[in-house]
């Protein structure tokens, strides 16, 4: 699939096809499509990524496709055609990582949308704060008090255990284990490892495929993947203002603050290569991701553009 396709076209095709999938379609829809389609090659390319991902979410069962169509866009009120067009918006890489995500997620015990923050306080009195586009299943057996992490990122504060047997407190991800030893501390799960950051107490990291774990003391973060725990760094607070509201950036690449920015909004938010590397320091909110850009262009030398409030690109002024 051709990922150079104009926006404006493909924003036609999402809104042909969801016509065309509502079951209002007449005879005279049906021709209006095909004339569309023929008007240029990137018109019969876009038609071809939205019948792809269509066809994709029709071998999904119904409810679980509903809730995803609903889930993409932040609020109830972005529907089906704004959701497709997300996705068409995205082009191949995001829409093939998305393609193959396993739909656990959608079913998880517990999930938050885009730029939602939940706390949920668990049987035993621990308490989690889960933070945006995150998804987790909540496990208490007699052996053990396990949270599955699926995606996202969740805030743990542990609770004495009140079972007559000790049981111990862990957060698995598909990298592998971060076991509670009295604490206080986040878990971040990311496609190619899971960050730990430790406030209070102790945290035992132990990848999926090591024989031996690294345990973290209070005010150290690290992260691991299936096989190995990364060094051990001293703990960036900055990184855990998000239970607050806010991003507090430090001498930070504006590339990599959009790329935080981008996790608590729905749609596209893309850096210009010429601005990537700007340095920016200050704190950003992140219940309301519009007044941090703003803030970025009253202080740096930049414009923010909007294609539509779903397509932003930040770039030289």
């Amino acid at each position: 699939m051709n990922p150079s396709i104009d926006p404006l076209i493909l924003g036609e095709a999402a809104d042909w096809m969801v016509q065309l999938q509502s079951g209002s379609a007449t005879d005279d829809d049906r021709r209006a499509i095909a004339q569309w389609q023929g008007r240029s090659a990137q018109h019969a390319q876009a038609w071809l990524r939205a019948e792809a991902i269509l066809g994709d979410f029709n071998t999904v069962p119904g409810a679980i496709a509903g809730d995803t169509l609903k889930r993409i866009g932040r609020k109830k009120a972005l529907g089906r055609r704004q959701a497709l067009g997300l996705l068409l918006l995205a082009g191949p890489a995001t829409w093939l990582a998305y393609r193959y995500t396993p739909w656990q997620p959608w079913t998880a015990d517990q999930h938050t949308a885009i730029g939602e923050q939940r706390p949920l306080t668990l049987p035993d009195g621990t308490r989690l704060l889960i933070n945006t586009a995150s998804s987790l299943n909540i496990v208490f057996t007699e052996q053990v008090r396990r949270v599955d992490l699926l995606q996202g990122e969740v805030m743990i504060t542990t609770a004495k255990d009140p079972a007559p047997s000790h049981r111990p407190f862990v957060v698995q991800t598909r990298h592998g284990t971060a076991r509670a030893l009295g604490t206080h501390f986040s878990v971040r799960v990311g496609e190619q490892n899971s960050r730990v950051a430790v406030i209070e107490g102790s945290v035992q990291m132990l990848p999926q495929q090591a024989a031996q774990g690294v345990i973290l003391q209070a005010g150290e973060q690290s992260a691991f993947d299936r096989d190995r725990v990364a060094a051990v760094e001293p703990l960036n607070t900055g990184a855990l203002t998000w239970e607050n509201g806010m991003l507090l950036a430090q001498q930070m690449r504006l590339a990599d603050l959009l790329d935080e920015l981008g996790r608590y909004r729905s749609g596209v938010l893309r850096c210009h290569d010429s601005v990537a590397g700007l340095s920016v320091s200050g704190a950003f909110p992140l219940r309301d991701t519009d007044a941090s850009l703003r803030l970025l262009q009253e202080t740096l030398p930049v414009k923010v553009s909007s294609l539509t409030g779903y397509w932003v690109t930040v770039e030289p002024r």
